[in-house]
Formats: C-alpha cells, sequence, structure tokens
C-alpha cells in the first residue's frame, strides 16, 4: 500500500506561527526557529551598518543598492528569511505593499547559529542559487568567521574566507574594506573590544 503523501505546508501555516519565533517554508515543510540571539543580532546589524552607508546611500562608496533586514522572501514554493538581503536599485526600484517580496535579491547575508546552521548550509544555499542569487556570504560569529559565495551556473563557488582580524573586501562590495572584527562590539560579555570605537 502506498504511503500518503506527505501535506505540504501553506502561507497560512506560516502566519499562525507565534511571532516569537521566525518561520520558513522549506522545501514544502514549515521550519521555526528562535528569535536571534544578541550576538547573532549584533553582528547582523553590524554588517549591515558597513554595507549600507556606502551602497545604499553612497557614502564613501557607490551606492545603487537596497537592504533590508530579515526580508520574508517568496522564492517560488518556498518562503524563507534570510538576516540581510541587498538588491541592486535596477532590479529593485519600488517596494511592494505586502509583506514579503517575490524578487530574489542580488545578495544575501545569513548569520550561522546552531539553530539555522543546517538549513543555512544545505537547504537555503540551494534556494538561493535556484532563485540566481547571486551573492552569498555566511557569517558565523560563534566562530567569528565570514564566508563568501558566488553563484557559478547553478553552484556555489566559494571565492574568499575571512577570520576574526581580517579586513574583509569580498563581492559584490570589494570596492569597500571593513574590519571582519567590528561585527563582534562585545568580545566578552560587558567588556567593550578594542576594536569597537
Amino acid at each position: 500500500m502506498a504511503e500518503p503523501a506527505e501535506r505540504q505546508a501553506t502561507y497560512a501555516d506560516l502566519q499562525a506561527v507565534p511571532s516569537h519565533l521566525v518561520a520558513e517554508i522549506i522545501d514544502g515543510t514549515l521550519v521555526t526557529h528562535p528569535r536571534p540571539t544578541p550576538r547573532h543580532a549584533a553582528a547582523a546589524n553590524l554588517l549591515s551598518y558597513e554595507v549600507t552607508g556606502p551602497f545604499q546611500k553612497g557614502r564613501g562608496g557607490p551606492g545603487g543598492w537596497i537592504f533590508l533586514v530579515e526580508p520574508e522572501l517568496h522564492l517560488g514554493r518556498d518562503v524563507v528569511v534570510p538576516d540581510i538581503a541587498g538588491w541592486r536599485r535596477e532590479r529593485l526600484s519600488v517596494l511592494p505593499e505586502t509583506a514579503y517580496l517575490e524578487t530574489a535579491p542580488d545578495w544575501v547575508c545569513e548569520v550561522i547559529s546552531a539553530s539555522t546552521e543546517t538549513y543555512d548550509r544545505v537547504s537555503k544555499r540551494r534556494i538561493y542559487a535556484g532563485a540566481g542569487v547571486s551573492h552569498l556570504w555566511l557569517l558565523d560569529p560563534r566562530s567569528k568567521v565570514l564566508e563568501v559565495f558566488a553563484l557559478a551556473g547553478d553552484s556555489w563557488l566559494l571565492v574568499g574566507t575571512f577570520r576574526d582580524g581580517d579586513d574583509v573586501a569580498a563581492p559584490p562590495f570589494d570596492v569597500m574594506t571593513f574590519p571582519l572584527s567590528a561585527l563582534w562590539p562585545l568580545d566578552v560579555e560587558g567588556e567593550v573590544s578594542p576594536n569597537a570605537q
């Protein structure tokens, strides 16, 4: 006897998830995880700050981009929420009135955490490649490592790995440099990092 087909998650299922959880639909399955830890949120916020000034506002850089923190993306049948996403303005000239976007970003950054690492490194990488996202950054504040990938055909090519103490100049933002250590302002709880000033 054939097994019954597994029920595919719907957008109504996603909307019913309590607001203290992040909800996504990955490969037809509803996936939830807790809101980011403060270390995770700080790293995402500080990276967003590093790219927004020069690439969205044109302050010391070329401008021409728009960035959103935790946007809900509808990419085919998948609904994903990257930590940060960026679009070249010629591809996203108007923000939609909906709570989600259907235009795939040009760049995505996922901040790795224990609850999201498998999805970020496997399922969501595949989803982003299938949607044609050109650049993917995986930022791990636990190990203080940034991995930078570029889409080559339908596969990701690792183009750089940066460790704490390195200066980052990476596509698609390689016309500027920032210290990776700027993304963790408190190395030890309650202690200000000397690089955070």
